[in-house]
């Protein structure tokens, strides 16, 4: 999820939401080419921000998921099945991060003394 813009310039290198790559950077930096970033983004699984210009600018957190869709694709997966994938392994970790979290939090209730 998208964080708060940092207020200091320098503090945007610590920010894995800023979008701070350019598409052959990006591209660059997952061993891939411009045509798989836009096919993901296509695709919907993730949506590079614009810069004025209208150029693509990708996040680290944005680089993380298309270099897993890109395992994906370089294992056979075809392009929309691992981008169907990504999603899920990225839903299903955010719910058991929540229910850890919901376990912490909430205090257990002993079943067998309120019988």
């Amino acid at each position: 999820m998208p964080s708060t813009s940092p207020s200091r310039p320098q503090d945007r290198f610590d920010d894995d939401d800023y979008p701070a790559y350019t598409m052959g950077r990006a591209a660059e930096m997952i061993g891939a080419t411009p045509a798989f970033l836009r096919a993901i983004g296509e695709a919907r699984l993730i949506t590079p921000l614009r810069s004025e210009g209208g150029h693509r600018r990708y996040s680290r957190y944005q680089l993380r998921i298309a270099a897993r869709a890109r395992e994906l694709v370089d294992q056979g997966t075809p392009v929309g099945a691992a981008c169907r994938i990504v999603i899920l392994e990225d839903q299903l970790g955010e719910a058991l991060r929540l229910n850890e979290e919901l376990r912490r939090t909430t205090p257990e209730v002993d079943t067998a003394s309120s019988s």
